[in-house]
């Protein structure tokens, strides 16, 4: 038996030093997934504390058949997303204007630092950001999206288009990016 089965075990018996570990452990890298899914740091912690509660409730069905760190990421998505639906907060979205094609090269890709484009990504609309971190990021499909957020295919794709878009056109005004020399696919 490994450490992490151990205290996974120990945490389902309610062993709060155990707790206190797994969360010290995954924390870090939970809130990650938090901030993706949130307007702001705040909201990004809410959503880890609420993820964490569910995770130490539901950890005793955890049957050691993948990955805890899977497992425990689709229960912080999930929070999120539920968290998203209940508040349907109507934030205002610019008109989109229809952008070109914009490709990046990998050059353009490797001078803009993670942070950088999470900060970046944040600043999309809630439900733009929502479709670009499901399917861009953790690899959901449209129809996998359209059942989690209840909403159509049609506008989980639309939605990650105009995701895409406005991401190109920020990457594009925050770096000094010119339109003609870029070649690779930013998403």
């Amino acid at each position: 038996m490994t450490n992490l089965e151990e205290t996974i075990q120990k945490c389902a018996s309610g062993d709060r030093k155990a707790q206190t570990t797994l969360y010290n452990h995954f924390a870090p890298k939970m809130y990650g997934v938090c901030l993706r899914y949130s307007k702001d740091a705040t909201e990004a912690e809410d959503n880890l504390q609420d993820g964490f509660i569910r995770v130490f409730t539901k950890i005793d069905q955890f049957g050691f058949k993948g990955s805890f760190e899977g497992w425990m990421r689709r229960i912080m998505v999930n929070t999120s997303l539920e968290k998203f639906r209940k508040s349907n907060h109507l934030y205002p979205v610019e008109d989109m204007m229809v952008f070109e094609s914009i490709q990046y090269s990998e050059e353009t890709l490797s001078g803009i630092s993670a942070n950088d484009l999470m900060k970046i990504i944040q600043q999309l609309p809630p439900r733009y950001r929502m479709v670009f971190n499901l399917y861009a990021i953790e690899g959901y499909s449209h129809q996998e999206i359209a059942k989690l957020m209840k909403i159509t295919e049609g506008t989980s794709k639309s939605n990650l288009s105009r995701a895409r878009a406005i991401l190109q056109k920020k990457v594009i005004d925050d770096f000094g990016l010119e339109k003609n020399t870029v070649t690779t696919t930013l998403c």
